[in-house]
């Protein structure tokens, strides 16, 4: 698929100088420089592969000027690494939804809504009363379960597992290997030692534009809804239990687990292996970084959390209390030592 320098630059809303005309039909690295390709230049240090470059066009600074003579056409914006990033959505975009028909085998239940320009990847399955909407893209070995409701231009990689009841919204993607609405972690202590299984009602809701990683887990509610609101971003080897809701626009990196009943603020970062307990609430705009441990309910918006232990908890808690004091403990020994160092000396006879 070849796409001319004018095309691209009006994709990105660029200024092309050079020659428009030229061909591009692929992405490439500045320091590659093939032919028929096209890069970004955000970086000043990489400057000097513009000069040495073969490729059809390059995407610059609107102030840039180059100090010698290039072969490429260049397309001037505001910010060349935001532009190339809109780019590779679009290339991403045109490669994903490319696909359509239905390969064989494939099954499809009874009573299903199946929308246009809809692709089924072989030995997919598609339980009864499915709604899916125009666009939808449905890679081999995926599961769709009974009563289960896809919306637009959906990407469902291969290998996904989305349990009966469950609902998808626009724009959704949802990478190899996810399940979406399996049972929650919901086991009753008994008397005796064993445990009795809670039965797991209830279902996932992904509102619109919400991406989901590959292997990750989703559970289901045990009544009600785990709710993924729209826009948030979930990573691969993600953990999400039953009734938990990520608010809008929030980021959550790969290896975290968030326990059941937990809520989850709009636009906040929860980065690699956080670990979240159970039926607390998270602020807004919360940040917790890597391997940090919530453990408690966080209320100031805007906040970042860090830091995590592991030892006795009687211990624990008796560190931490002495460790919330250490700027105080510090001050203090700053004050005894300026005494003492202004202590007159003994003199000797």
């Amino acid at each position: 698929m070849e796409f001319s320098v004018n095309q691209i630059a009006g994709m990105i809303g660029g200024q092309v100088e050079g020659d428009g005309e030229r061909l591009v039909d692929n992405l490439g690295k500045i320091e590659e420089g093939k032919p028929k390709t096209i890069s970004f230049l955000s970086n000043d240090k990489y400057e000097n592969y513009i000069y040495q470059s073969d490729a059809a066009a390059i995407i610059v600074k609107s102030k840039f000027t180059p100090k010698k003579t290039i072969k490429p056409a260049l397309i001037k914006v505001e910010d060349p690494y935001s532009a190339f990033t809109q780019l590779l959505e679009e290339y991403s975009k045109i490669l994903s939804y490319a696909k359509s028909g239905v390969e064989s085998p494939a099954f499809i239940g009874e009573k299903c809504s199946v929308g246009e320009n809809i692709y089924r990847g072989a030995f997919s399955y598609i339980g009864n009363n499915v709604k899916i909407g125009n666009n939808v893209k449905i890679y081999p070995q995926a599961h769709i379960g009974d009563n289960v409701e896809i919306g637009d231009n959906t990407i469902i990689y291969q290998g996904v597992k989305i349990y009966a009841d469950c609902k998808i919204g626009i724009n959704c993607n949802i990478q190899a290997g996810a399940i979406i609405g399996s049972d929650g972690f919901g086991f009753a202590p008994q008397a005796d030692g064993t445990y009795k299984t809670i039965p797991q009602l209830g279902n996932v809701i992904l509102e619109d534009n919400v991406s989901i990683g590959a292997n990750t887990t989703i559970d289901c509610a045990t009544l009600g809804s785990t709710i993924i609101r729209k826009g948030a971003k979930i990573d691969n080897l993600v953990q999400i239990a039953h009734n938990v809701e990520i608010g809008e626009n929030t980021v959550v990196a790969s290896q975290a687990g968030i326990s059941g009943s937990t809520k989850v603020g709009k636009n906040c970062v929860l980065a690699g292996q956080v670990g979240v307990v159970g039926h607390i609430e998270i602020a807004d705009h919360t940040t917790v970084s890597a391997k940090s441990g919530v453990s408690k309910t966080i209320k100031k918006p805007n906040s970042i959390i860090s830091g995590t232990h592991g030892f006795d908890h009687k211990q624990f808690l008796k560190a931490n209390a002495l460790y919330r004091k250490l700027p105080e403990l510090h001050q203090q020994v700053q004050q005894l030592e300026k005494i003492v160092l202004n202590l007159p000396t003994e003199k000797k006879n």
